[in-house]
């Protein structure tokens, strides 16, 4: 999918967040485009994890505001139940219900929050199985799944609410080979048909490789938000220069 011409899917504005008397977050404002994959970077208390976790509510932004798709879930009275249906959430350490199935992982929610009957909710996790390459291990659990396995039935969990955007606290990790491509495939094709991520990860290799746009973050603030040739090729703020030598020289 092209992103370049595609709308706004998520929206950003002026975006605070204290913990008591910390501003972890100063003043956000990013737009992302339906379709792209955009990464955060920044180094261990930067911002990215609270700002990811402010765009479903896992925390309550102090002011600003943020629009997913066409709803500003920021705006007074809007429901959790909303804002879950449209922000589908990817868990660093996935989540999985270990006494629960793979396909039972998946069914779960959309019955339990959207009402789904049981068969059309079996169709849709069996579909969503096909999707990410894991049609065979429907009756398996998740003890008996490799890693990027495991990953990809996060995903499908995920995809299962239908959401607007995908939010994954955490990109797999490059330490694992196999892990990092298999569910690079499935996000890219996830992007192709127009579903919005937004990742966190410390994996510049994933950055690099696999976003639309990288967000670099320090401080709570965007310092640099741009595409992956431009941040890891030629950065132009001197803090952007500063982290990715120290992240690149261990």
């Amino acid at each position: 999918m092209n992103t370049t011409s595609a709308r706004v899917q998520i929206e950003i504005t002026d975006l605070h967040k204290y913990f008591g008397d910390l501003e972890v977050l100063r003043g956000v404002t990013v737009d992302v485009r339906q379709g792209e994959m955009v990464c955060l970077i920044g180094s261990s208390g930067s911002g990215k994890t609270t700002l990811l976790r402010c765009l479903n509510l896992l925390e309550k932004p102090t002011s600003g505001s943020i629009r997913i798709g066409g709803l500003e879930i920021t705006a007074p009275g809007v429901s959790m139940k909303d804002v879950r249906r449209e922000t589908g959430m990817v868990f660093q350490h996935f989540n999985l219900f270990p006494h629960m199935t793979v396909l039972k992982n998946i069914m779960i929610a959309p019955m339990k929050v959207r009402g789904v009957q049981h068969d059309e909710a079996e169709a849709v996790a069996i579909a969503l199985l096909q999707k990410v390459g894991l049609s065979e291990k429907a009756d398996a659990y998740p003890r008996q799944l490799s890693g990027g396995q495991q990953q990809r039935v996060a995903i499908a969990r995920a995809m299962a609410m239908r959401p607007a955007v995908l939010l994954f606290a955490e990109a797999p990790s490059a330490l694992d080979p196999e892990m990092t491509g298999e569910v690079i495939k499935v996000m890219r094709q996830l992007s192709e048909e127009g579903m919005t991520m937004m990742v966190v990860t410390h994996e510049m290799g994933f950055a690099k490789e696999a976003a639309h746009r990288v967000m670099f973050l320090s401080e709570g603030q965007v310092v640099e938000y741009d595409t992956p040739d431009v941040i890891f090729g030629n950065p132009r703020h001197a803090k952007t220069k500063q982290f990715l030598q120290n992240v690149l020289s261990v």
